[in-house]
């Protein structure tokens, strides 16, 4: 079993910057891939970026890239997404997921076998 827990959400201005933390925990949660996903109000939940087990390779989404960086703390067992240049289109429930060697399927929520309770990123205009 693999324990994720989201922090760093909040309300931020448009134009301004939010870093999440998704810390794992569990037997061998270090070796899973890792991504965020999102879901705004009456919208499906959708992919975000996505960072290999070992922070080797990296997946953005068209949305969010230049603008989001994933990265992951292997001695902490974190993973953190820093986002900047925030758009209202931003606002949303951010929620970190494990998956384990999920290769090219990233952007599949499917593929992922365990999920963080969420955490509110509010953009206002």
């Amino acid at each position: 079993q693999v324990q994720l827990v989201e922090s760093g959400g909040g309300l931020v201005q448009a134009g301004g910057s939010l870093r999440l933390s998704c810390a794992a925990s569990g037997r061998t949660s270090g070796s899973y891939d890792m991504g965020w996903f999102r879901q705004a109000p009456g919208k499906e939940r959708e992919f975000v970026v996505a960072i290999s087990w070992s922070g080797g390779n990296t997946y953005y989404s068209d949305s969010v890239k230049g603008r989001f960086t994933i990265s992951r703390d292997g001695a902490k067992n974190t993973v953190y997404l820093q986002m900047n240049s925030l758009k209202p289109e931003d606002t949303a429930v951010y929620y970190c997921a494990a998956g384990w060697r999920i290769g090219s399927r990233y952007a599949s929520a499917n593929r992922y076998d365990y999920w963080g309770q969420g955490t509110q990123v509010t953009v206002s205009s």
